[in-house]
């Protein structure tokens, strides 16, 4: 599980932020089950999302897919010409299998610059490797000299170790791999729905079919099916979605359905996946299409150990100010479970913060404070602005 990103010169993120999910009210678990993160249009939170991608896609795709000598494909601060140059950082502190780990990296346009992995068992610091551009320092538990010798000489300048040596069998480094590229699931695009990977999940375990047909049912969209039927002649035969309502035997197509219904059944199979595996999902814009109480519902799935036995945890951005609203907050959103993004309109760097820097009490309604501007993070237009625009463009039309 996740329990803190870092990140540094990110697109808006100019200045290294951190996200936390540390209980700040207790102690008695490792890691928070959700983090919102609300914030106005363009005030960084999809940039937030997208620093992680982009860290995951890293360690997966560095060594073997980036081409060799291309660079680093990073997306530095563009607003300022010195910042685009300056080095970018990420850095992930994780729970696997009962041991925390810190893994992080430091790159410009053409290389790594650092990269290095620690573990703490024991509550004691143990360095796994470092690295210093292509210099590299192992610890006790990985210092099979020869054999990393001559797997230093294949990585390229611009590849991250773990990318390498992720891909092995070699532990704890396959295992803190295997968590970005298997238990680590994005959907930052949730107006474009995988019909491909709907059929994939409902065509694979029996079990996962069924939870993902219920939820469909619970949701009142009026469906009573979800299945997956053969569409074309030999050899071109493909497999696509199809969904029955009521009692009625008339079949429809995904694309028939509203934007909400297509909306939850495109997020079911990576809900499902997550609470199954105890991976952690991120989601951009959890309430594009989706009544508050459904987002609700789903934030609850992730709080309730009934559904949530492994661990799995809901990272997500959102508009939606009822889900901070006091009658849901004991059920949705716990008060160190809310973060906020903003950005400063005059330099366009973009900064998180949590609800918890304004040691919020405990009846508070944090919705209205929120749409008020207590806590920021809200647009800084007022509503004479929009007639005055509109005067203003008459006049210059």
């Amino acid at each position: 599980m996740l329990r803190s990103f870092r990140l540094g010169n990110h697109r808006s993120f100019r200045d290294e932020n951190e996200l936390l999910l540390m209980p700040a009210y207790s102690n008695d678990r490792l890691a928070l089950p959700v983090a919102a993160i609300y914030g106005a249009n363009a005030s960084g939170k999809s940039n937030l999302l997208d620093g992680l991608r982009f860290m995951a896609e890293a360690v997966r795709d560095s060594f073997g897919a980036w081409r060799s000598g291309a660079g680093v494909l990073r997306h530095p601060f563009k607003l300022h010409a010195e910042e685009r140059k300056r080095s970018s950082v990420f850095v992930v502190e994780l729970v696997l299998d009962g041991v925390r780990y810190t893994y992080g990296f430091e790159i410009d346009d053409k290389h790594v610059m650092e990269e290095w992995l620690y573990s703490y068992p024991e509550k004691r610091k143990r360095v796994l490797f470092e690295r210093v551009g292509n210099s590299f320092k192992f610890g006790a538990k990985l210092d099979r000299k020869s054999f990393w010798d001559d797997a230093v000489d294949f990585m390229q300048p611009e590849a991250l170790f773990l990318s390498f040596a992720g891909k092995s069998t070699v532990e704890p480094l396959s295992t803190v791999y295997n968590w970005f590229t298997s238990r680590l699931v994005f959907r930052l695009d949730v107006w474009s729905v995988d019909e491909a990977g709907i059929v994939e999940f409902l065509q694979g375990d029996p079990a996962v079919r069924r939870e993902i047909v219920s939820l469909a049912r619970v949701a009142d969209f009026g469906i009573s099916d979800v299945l997956t039927v053969e569409e074309g002649l030999e050899p071109d035969v493909k497999l696509r979605v199809e969904l029955r309502h009521g009692a009625s035997d008339e079949p429809f197509r995904l694309s028939d359905e509203s934007a909400g219904t297509r909306s939850w059944l495109g997020l079911l199979p990576s809900v499902v996946a997550a609470l199954r595996t105890g991976g952690t999902l991120v989601i951009d814009e959890l309430d594009a299409s989706l009544h508050p109480l459904l987002a609700a519902r789903l934030v609850g799935l992730f709080h309730d150990p009934a559904t949530n036995a492994k661990g799995a945890q809901l990272i997500f951005t959102t508009h939606d100010a009822t889900l901070l609203h006091p009658p849901y907050a004991n059920e949705v959103l716990d008060r160190d479970e809310i973060w906020f993004a903003d950005k400063d309109g005059d330099n366009g760097v973009s900064s998180i913060y949590p609800l918890t820097d304004f040691k919020p009490r405990n009846e508070e309604n944090l919705e209205r404070r929120y749409l008020a501007g207590r806590y920021g993070a809200v647009p800084g237009f007022f509503e004479e602005d929009f007639a005055a625009a509109i005067r203003g463009g008459n006049e210059l039309a």
